[in-house]
């Protein structure tokens, strides 16, 4: 009666050291396929940026190791930073997966933003792609950290648990397609007037970017820049020039300065290269709504004061009552819809007369000024094939497979390990008289 409890600590205690050991096995399955997007590369004239590399087969590794030669890095946004970018650039790395999580704090959010913008000024052979945050990306981040933490244990618990516990990761892009330029792309503008009450009235010109930009491009949706101009733009029901353009790296009015036409910018950034601009980061849910419809308000009753001379001398009454109705006009649910119908898809300039999703959305932007504006017009320019100003290339979107593979000494371990058994197996068939009699001897002894 006394040894059945010893037997039973025993077993706990040995369940409990092998759980301990194996702390790191996380409910990934063993072959995973998904979906991630390539780091934007393109040529502007004679410059090159972004990442020319695609192809990746790499054992996935975290950031946080101290070797990373031929290794497909593993980050989170948070985790991301110019300096562990570099690093990886520095020791060769085979690439860098991003996993993009669907929340994340104004902090880490601010940070990424500047190292995604410091990035893309950079050229680099490696590989970058990003990813949506799921359970399986999750669960293969967890266990190449708590890989890299074990560096820090005993050499045997090292050993022991490379041979035994360890399990790696593989990353492979399926597709192995060579790259190829891209410079047939087209640049639709779109542009619409509302005429005034007087045949010569002066033009006021309301310009808007409607594409995006960001570290990959099919993650790009622009909520901040620039779906919430667009959609300030078509609220703005007023006997203006409207016109929607393409994205510039400088500030917009400045081509109309050139030509010595007054014209202003109205940003809340104050840099026109700001790494706030084009982001992947750049989504809906962090735009505030009530601010954007402050400055619509703002603006349509600015323009309502200039065009309908609302002067000093008019009664405060009727400055009232326009600005009511300005409000009337301007309304939350339909702003609301504006911009989720515009961060529905990404924006980024190389898409948007691709994708069929991409062409209904500048087929519906065409329509919506129609609704309002006369003399619409669809501008569409191309480039010169033989000498284009900027070459944008494919391969955006990759299918890529994530699998786990033991390490090459838990073959030697296991094989160890079924010799030893049958090695006992055989000791005790060639010897079961002597050990029956052992054993026999042994059960008198106890019942005595």
């Amino acid at each position: 009666m006394t040894l059945r409890p010893k037997r039973s600590t025993a077993a706990i205690a040995l369940l409990l050291c092998v759980q301990s050991l194996h702390g790191s096995a996380l409910p990934a399955v063993s072959s995973y396929e998904f979906t991630a997007y390539r780091m934007q590369q393109y040529n502007l004239g004679q410059h090159k940026y972004g990442c020319r590399g695609a192809i990746v087969v790499a054992e996935a590794r975290s950031a946080e190791e101290p070797s990373l030669t031929r290794r497909c890095v593993i980050m989170k946004v948070e985790d991301f930073t110019t300096e562990k970018y570099s690093e990886a650039q520095r020791q060769n790395a085979a690439a860098i997966l991003i996993l993009l999580p669907q929340n994340i704090s104004k902090e880490n959010r601010i940070s990424f933003m500047v190292s995604e913008s410091e990035t893309l000024q950079k050229e680099t052979l490696m590989p970058v792609y990003v990813a949506p945050e799921d359970e399986q990306l999750l669960c293969m981040y967890e266990e190449v950290k708590q890989a890299a933490a074990t560096r820090t244990s005993s050499i045997f618990v090292r050993v022991l648990r490379s041979m035994v516990t360890a399990t790696a990761f593989q990353i492979l892009v399926i597709n192995n397609a060579p790259i190829k330029a891209t410079t047939d792309n087209a640049i639709i503008t779109l542009e619409g007037v509302l005429l005034g009450a007087v045949e010569d009235a002066p033009t006021i010109v309301i310009a808007a970017h409607y594409d995006s930009f960001g570290l990959a491009p099919w993650l790009s949706y622009g909520a901040d820049s620039n779906a919430g101009g667009v959609t300030i733009l078509i609220e703005l029901a007023l006997p203006i020039h409207c016109k929607i353009i393409k994205r510039r790296q400088t500030w917009e009015h400045e081509r109309y300065s050139l030509r010595r036409i007054l014209g202003f910018t109205l940003s809340h950034l104050e840099d026109p290269k700001s790494e706030l601009r084009g982001s992947m980061l750049d989504i809906m849910s962090k735009v505030d709504f009530r601010k954007l419809k402050r400055n619509g308000i703002i603006i349509a009753e600015a323009l309502a004061r200039y065009m309908y001379n609302l002067s000093d001398k008019v009664t405060e009454c009727m400055k009232t009552q326009h600005t009511v109705n300005i409000i009337k006009d301007i309304q939350d649910s339909r702003i609301s819809s504006l911009m989720s119908f515009l961060t529905s898809v990404p924006r980024a300039t190389q898409l948007l007369d691709k994708e069929p999703s991409h062409i209904l959305l500048v087929n519906s932007l065409e329509h919506e000024f129609k609704r309002y504006l006369q003399q619409v017009h669809r501008h569409t320019f191309r480039q010169d094939k033989r000498d284009p100003d900027i070459t944008f290339f494919d391969q955006m979107s990759q299918p890529i497979v994530m699998y786990r593979v033991k390490p090459a000494a838990f073959d030697l371990f296991l094989g160890g390990c079924i010799a030893a058994y049958l090695g006992i197996v055989y000791y005790a068939i060639q010897n079961f008289g002597f050990l029956y009699t052992k054993l026999k001897a042994a059960v008198k002894t106890k019942h005595h």
